[in-house]
């Protein structure tokens, strides 16, 4: 999942990309209009958290051209000011939830959560390949009835993966969504973090396979493999 925080007080960006990170979202920051702007016309996101009196273009001209151009794109407006009205009119304006400043980090680590699920509309919330269940919101994997315990890299890459099981990732590809916008991820670090994620893979049913020069795959160990379960595994896709 990637958001792109777009919020003019330095402090409280920094707090808030910093919690989404470590919460395992890949999380961009930028300080005004123009800025937003320009990271929506060259960057796909899940989710925009928008400040509405950024500089230069304000938040909520951002929010009108929006959804003047029809764009489906979940927002989440913040406010330093806190009013009926206001809140009437961003909502009317076509924001997905509103909270005025300050907050309390838990109530909205916890609205941006409600909100994936719901611009997720139709597709599953809960990821199945063999053995495996993972939970796009909550961000947490489970092995059968064990719970997999992932970094936040691990976890992007692992979704990454999810999402193209049965093709063939590049390494061009996983840089992409791994990393935020001025972030430079590396082939050679690209190749550690999937050391680590094929390592902790290891025995629960699943592999990471490898076209060398050019990307990976995951795939399913049959049985005969040497995986064993108790329970009939799950093999929805």
């Amino acid at each position: 999942m990637r958001i792109l925080l777009a919020d003019h007080n330095t402090e409280l960006a920094e707090s808030l990309t910093r919690s989404l990170r470590q919460s395992g979202y890949v999380t961009d920051s930028v300080k005004n209009g123009d800025e937003v702007d320009l990271a929506l016309a060259t960057q796909e996101f899940d989710l925009l958290i928008l400040d509405l009196s950024l500089p230069i273009v304000s938040g909520l001209e951002i929010l009108k051209r929006l959804r003047a151009r029809n764009c489906g794109l979940p927002v989440f407006a913040l406010s330093d000011v806190d009013s009926v009205d206001l809140r009437v009119k961003v909502l009317d304006a076509g924001a997905d939830d509103f909270m005025a400043k300050p907050f309390v980090l838990s109530e909205l680590e916890a609205r941006v959560r409600a909100l994936l699920r719901r611009g997720a509309g139709a597709a599953p919330i809960i990821v199945r390949h063999g053995p495996m269940s993972y939970d796009k919101i909550g961000r947490i994997v489970h092995i059968d009835d064990r719970m997999l315990a992932l970094s936040a890299r691990e976890l992007g890459l692992l979704e990454v993966l999810l999402q193209r099981t049965g093709h063939l990732v590049l390494k061009e590809q996983l840089a992409i969504r791994l990393c935020e916008s001025g972030e430079a991820v590396s082939h050679n670090a690209i190749e550690v973090y999937v050391h680590r994620l094929r390592k902790k893979l290891v025995g629960n049913g699943l592999r990471i396979s490898t076209v060398r020069g050019m990307g990976y795959s995951l795939e399913k160990i049959p049985n005969s493999m040497g995986y064993q379960t108790g329970k009939k595994a799950d093999v929805r896709l």
